[in-house]
């Protein structure tokens, strides 16, 4: 929903400053509008219009002399606004609004009241405050120029060619010029040792439609991507049973190389069977790669496993707004949840998998994270993700891991999952789909998508450019072609230092082929199809 940027320090231009906004113009294409406070502070905002439509412009002035911008959606503002704000005059209606007035209520400690998906900037006099969600779902980014002005910026387009350092804003924190960076969210789940609950199957079931039902706060239609995976057609299903129960149409979308691919099969017996009003898109694979080059600079990233999920993902993001959605559902996180990665059935113990459970979660926003919102986003469409709602983590995370571990169910990743959502009487998806095997996504739109990138990239990169790999990109060194590839076109965009340290690369643990697709894992291809039916019992 947005892109903010702000800028504390006096003595900036304000043309410029519209330009280094306008370079998030894709993130906001609804209104534009800037404000520069009584200290000379900036604070700017690109807006996609879904919570108030008509009085919701941005920035936002509160009860006097503070003024804020926000990236993101506070599901619970209705609740905020009848108790611990009920005493404040609000201007709007807009969920963002009520930042502004916690920052009065209380300073700086209100972060945790927040529920929601967040990234914002409040400025009263000299004092301001930013903020970032609990996982990182929206984006933000920070940096100083030669001045010493802090800017902060929901990409790091707008802010790379005028900071001298920059980094990505921490999750789960927020930063004051007082308090320098403080960690708000500390979940008990963070330390595996809490991870000691047994699987209560219909906690999960009633915490995930909660999840859904809570981000399906709008004005505008929501929409559902929907690939025929476990994750995607789960929260399809439920949010299906929600919008009949309002009387709602609900439209899905998939997309893939031809209506063969593996994801358009599934993802059809899925619409099918839920009554979805569903669309299939398609991509050609020159069309994949003829795009790689702005697609890197909207994703701000150079991991492989980013790139390859996030073609598809650029393409049907256009395909859903030329049809009027701004916003979806996805299925984000659950393979980090619930050890979906065909790598976890690999884990030497229960406590490498519960430990990387817990890194995976806490890693999401250099990866899945940052895909899912700037693929979206890239065309003005918002992506919700209810698997990593607060209040289902603290479900979902706490169980025990010898409860997740693919192995412990003759190989079913997500078991539970499943489990969960296996009730005969009122089915949720098709037998084959809820006991389908994993497939990532860049693998699931058609095999052939990931086989010709590579062909395509190695033709691009020379020998003699591998050779010298490490001495052009001293930090993280691609390995393969396709990598060098893909950094070169981001050096390009993104030639600071600053930028390439923002980019982790996502490498599968516990097995020889450390290529991220879900088909190097050898459970893929010895993976017996038939396990789909056999729903063992726990």
């Amino acid at each position: 929903m947005c892109g903010i940027l702000a800028i504390i320090g006096r003595g900036k231009d304000e043309a410029l400053v519209k330009q280094l906004s306008k370079r998030m113009s894709h993130r906001g294409p609804d209104e534009s509008d800037l404000h520069v406070t009584e200290k000379g502070h900036v604070l700017s905002h690109e807006r996609l219009s879904i919570i108030d439509l008509t009085t919701g412009k941005q920035p936002i002035q509160g009860t006097n002399t503070a003024w804020m911008v926000h990236n993101g959606e506070i599901y619970n503002h209705q609740e905020l606004r009848g108790t611990v704000l009920k005493d404040h005059i609000f201007r709007t209606h807009s969920d963002s609004e009520v930042i502004v007035h916690l920052y009065e209520e209380f300073g700086y400690e209100f972060c945790h009241l927040l529920d929601g998906m967040f990234a914002f900037v409040v400025i009263k006099g000299d004092d301001f405050i930013a903020g970032r969600d609990p996982l990182g779902v929206k984006p933000l980014y920070y940096g100083l120029d030669e001045r010493g002005r802090i800017y902060f910026a929901s990409e790091m387009k707008a802010l790379a060619d005028q900071c001298q350092t920059f980094s990505t804003f921490p999750p789960g924190h927020y930063y004051t010029p007082e308090t320098g960076f403080v960690k708000y969210y500390k979940p008990e789940w963070e330390d595996a040792a809490t991870a000691v609950e047994e699987v209560a199957l219909e906690a999960l079931r009633e915490g995930l439609t909660q999840a859904v039902e809570k981000r399906l706060m709008s004005d505008v239609p929501v929409g559902v991507l929907l690939s025929g995976g476990l994750d995607s057609s789960l929260i399809s299903s439920v949010a299906s049973r929600l919008a009949k129960q309002r009387g709602q149409e609900l439209h899905s979308f998939s997309i893939g190389l031809d209506a063969a691919a593996p994801d358009v099969v599934a993802a059809r017996k899925v619409a099918q069977f839920l009554d979805t009003k569903h669309h299939e898109i398609y991509f050609t694979i020159e069309q994949g790669i003829a795009v790689l080059d702005k697609l890197i600079w909207h994703l701000e990233t150079y991991d492989v496993t980013s790139v390859r999920a996030s073609t598809p993902m650029y393409f049907l993001s256009e395909a859903i707004t030329q049809k009027g959605i701004k916003v979806v559902l996805s299925g984000e996180g659950a393979d980090e949840v619930f050890g979906g990665y065909l790598y976890f059935r690999n884990a030497p113990t229960e406590k490498d998998f519960q430990r990387e459970l817990i890194d995976r979660v806490q890693k999401l926003f250099t990866a899945d994270l940052l895909r899912a919102d700037k693929s979206t986003m890239a065309h003005g469409l918002e992506a919700r993700v209810p698997f990593l709602d607060k209040q289902f983590l603290e479900v979902a995370m706490k169980i025990k891991p010898q409860e997740k571990q693919p192995k412990t169910y003759c190989g079913v990743e997500k078991y539970i999952l499943r489990k969960a959502f296996d009730t005969p009487e009122q089915p949720y998806l098709p037998d084959e789909v809820l006991w389908r095997q994993k497939e990532q996504f860049s693998d699931g739109v058609g095999y052939g998508w990931i086989y010709t990138l590579i062909e395509y990239c190695a033709s691009q990169v020379s020998d003699t450019d591998m050779e010298k790999a490490e001495e052009r990109f001293p930090y993280n060194t691609p390995a393969t072609k396709e990598a060098y590839y893909y950094r070169s076109v981001f050096h390009k965009h993104f030639p600071q230092r600053s930028a390439a340290q923002t980019v982790r690369k996502w490498i599968p643990k516990w097995q020889e082929n450390t290529d991220p697709s879900g088909r190097a894992n050898a459970a893929h291809v010895m993976a017996d199809t038939a396990i789909a039916q056999a729903k063992v019992e726990v």
